[in-house]
């Protein structure tokens, strides 16, 4: 009862960009999103993958901010995306890139994003980058898909994020199943009604799981985006029952979270590659990392006085 409280708190915080200007006046709430943001540039952002890198990991950067309501800021936006493909080319990182597409404009219209997208997926292609497309609230399912769908049409290397608790997820995997899509699984992290999405953890992590199977079962390589040890392991099982080789997928985690899981896999001789979101709009993004799973607030404040001491 009361996670689900903090949850419902956490995703109301998200949308109320004035608590972003207390937590930036506050030094004690600055300091809270550099457990889960590698900082506020491009430079941080590559050192953090230096690091992973270093370690074994992959990553995926994200040039945080969405819901841009006008051209010049989604091309702005855009840029900045060039500007990381260029940057990843240019330094031999092992590091693809993942883009919210409200923030290319999707708001202005599907055809409106496309252009705005185009010198994104254009670097992508030249450099040999994946470009991985986030999914959204429900109400842009649709049209992301429809974006995914028209780029992939005309040969870029892309693939989409599908969230587990849609009730609609099934079908849309059974889609990108059979023409191998390279997609996420993730279980979502949105506040959607009963109508549209499932509620409980027990049949979430279920619908994750199914997913991933299909998808392991299609050969599409699947990113599996789970912190969850036991969701982990049912990954695990199946890929060694079908002897699918671990090779053919990889787990996906977010930057500062379960650090100790993460050093697990790889020393198992998992695939990992770490989601590492970078940029000034990191509030909306840490609020709902919070609203996931709300222990994380305890964690964090920990690490803070704990780094204080």
């Amino acid at each position: 009862m009361l996670s689900g409280a903090l949850r419902a708190l956490f995703l109301w915080l998200s949308n109320r960009r004035w608590m972003a200007r207390v937590a930036l006046a506050t030094p004690l709430l600055r300091r809270m999103p550099l457990r889960f943001v590698a900082g506020t540039t491009l430079d941080s952002a590559v050192a953090a993958v230096r690091a992973l890198n270093a370690d074994g990991a992959s990553a995926t950067l994200d040039v945080l901010g969405e819901s841009v309501s006008d051209r010049a800021s989604a091309e702005r936006a855009a840029a900045a995306y060039v500007a990381t493909i260029e940057r990843i080319a240019a330094e031999g990182l092992d590091a693809n890139v993942s883009i919210k597409l409200t923030q290319m404009g999707l708001d202005l219209g599907v055809d409106a994003c496309l252009e705005v997208l185009q010198p994104v997926v254009e670097a992508g292609d030249r450099h040999g980058i994946f470009v991985r497309i986030d999914m959204e609230s429900s109400a842009y399912v649709d049209r992301t898909l429809e974006v995914v769908a028209r780029l992939r049409d005309s040969g870029c290397d892309i693939g989409p994020v599908i969230q587990a608790y849609l009730h609609r997820s099934p079908d849309d995997v059974e889609r990108l199943a059979a023409d191998r899509v390279r997609t996420r699984i993730c279980k979502g992290a949105y506040a959607e009604p009963p109508e549209v999405a499932l509620q409980e953890r027990g049949a979430i992590g279920d619908a994750f799981v199914a997913l991933v199977e299909r998808l392991l079962d299609a050969d599409a390589y699947p990113g599996v985006a789970t912190h969850d040890p036991d969701m982990i392991e049912r990954v695990k099982d199946f890929a060694r029952q079908r002897d699918i080789g671990s090779d053919r997928f990889e787990f996906q985690m977010l930057y500062g979270i379960r650090r100790d899981l993460q050093r697990q896999l790889l020393a198992e001789g998992y695939r990992l590659r770490v989601y590492v979101p970078y940029g000034t709009e990191w509030y909306p993004y840490f609020m709902r990392r919070l609203a996931e799973r709300p222990a994380n607030v305890l964690f964090v404040l920990r690490t803070i006085f704990g780094e204080r001491g």
